[in-house]
Parts: structure tokens; sequence; C-alpha cells
């Protein structure tokens, strides 16, 4: 065997450098948590997954965090519950929530401002289109950090509170600069008074809430873990 092919045979029995010195149950918890990506894992679940001594895993999971192998990350579910994921994975939008949330907080100010904003453009615009709305934004740089998706989902969330609706362009008069067919939204023929601010779905936080569309009865993002929509249940009217 010649050196080059020795050198390339130590290599690949040469053991993760990360790993080094690692015992087994450390392994065993490391290898837990890796394999649930960036979806990461809780620690009862670890507990049952890795199959050993509960308080071996505490202990394991804390010298791990210590060794930069792992880290606790927020969940919007239950910030109580400790959460942990491999260092190399960045939490998953279905954890934090996304750019809606900050700390694990619904960013209130932030959609109240973009909905109001994109409230105006389609009342300059007459009809107007995601993508229309989001480049009138961008090149007056009116909000940052705003996203085509972002804006999107916030009008799904205004469309649903009837404060505009969506329609399909026909290429005829307002329509004329959008495609036949495309979606687009304008504010209700006959409110002469602009568009309403207050709908059916205002008074609770699902009618602000842009993660609507992806919000399931046993989804990560559901009615039975949301802070708010339990805070809404207690309300006496």
């Amino acid at each position: 065997m010649s050196r080059s092919s020795e050198a390339a045979a130590m290599k690949r029995k040469r053991p993760d450098s990360s790993t080094q010195g690692l015992v087994d149950a450390e392994l065993v918890v490391l290898n837990v948590v890796k394999s649930k990506k960036n979806l990461g894992i809780w620690v009862a679940d670890v507990k049952k997954e890795a199959n050993i001594a509960p308080a071996l895993v505490d202990k394991c999971l804390t010298s791990l965090v210590k060794k930069n192998l792992i880290k606790k990350v927020p969940t919007i579910q239950n910030k109580a519950k400790k959460h942990y994921m491999a260092v190399e994975y960045e939490p998953s939008e279905e954890l934090t929530g996304g750019a809606w949330y900050s700390e694990g907080k619904l960013d209130k100010e932030f959609i109240t401002v973009l909905r109001e904003t994109c409230l105006k453009v389609i009342g300059m615009m007459k009809v107007a289109t995601v993508e229309g709305i989001h480049d009138f934004l961008k090149k007056r740089k009116v909000v940052e950090c705003c996203t085509s998706q972002q804006v999107g989902e916030i009008l799904n969330s205004m469309v649903l509170d009837d404060a505009i609706i969506e329609v399909k362009s026909t290429g005829l008069g307002e329509y004329h600069s959008i495609p036949i067919g495309s979606v687009c939204y304008r504010i209700a023929v006959g409110d002469t008074s602009g568009p309403k601010t207050i709908g059916p779905m205002a008074s609770i936080p699902c009618g602000a809430c842009p993660r609507i569309s992806v919000c399931t009865p046993d989804g990560i993002i559901s009615p039975k873990t949301c802070v708010y929509y339990t805070k809404w249940l207690n309300i006496e009217f």
C-alpha cells in the first residue's frame, strides 16, 4: 500500500474530533439530539429515547452544552420546557414562529405596522398583488426586513379579518397591468370610508396571527398550545 493510500485509510478510521473523549452515555444522548436536526427535542423525550437513567441524561445534557455540542433553544409552544438541539442546526420556524416572533413572543407591533402599511398601499394602488406590494415596500424602504412571504401571510390574515378581499385579475380596467388569473387584493367594493380595521376575527388572536395558515389541532403550531388563544378563551365578555 502506498503512503497516500495509508494516509487516506487512517483518515477514514479517525473518529470525529468533536466526540473524542465522550463517555458512552453522552454519545447516546448526543445522537438522540442530533437525530432531530432543526426540530430539536424536549428533555422528557430525550430520556425516553436514550433509555438510560433520567439523572444520567440530565448530567449528559449539561456536559454536552458545556462542550458546545448541543444548545438550548426557545420554543413558542412552551418556554418552560427545556428544548435541546445540536449546535450545527438552526431552529426551524415551527419552533421559533419565524420572523413574526421576537425572543419567543409574537411581535404584535411589527404585525400591526405591516398590516396598516399594506392597507395604505392597496388603497393607493386600488388593486395589487403580493409581489406588487412587496416591491413597493422594498423600493421605498417603508418596512425594513420584510419578505414577499411575510406580505402574503399578512394579506391572508387581513382577508380572514374582512379588511380586504381576494380577487383574480381579469386583465381589464384596474387589472390591466396584472396577468389574467393572478391572485390580487383590493378594498371591498362599496366601502367609501376605506378599509375596515376590525372584522369578526379581530377580537381573537387568530385574526392577527400570520401563521394561521399552518396552525392545526395536532401540529407544532396549534390552538392547544397557543398561549394567546388560551388567554382569550378565559376573557369574560
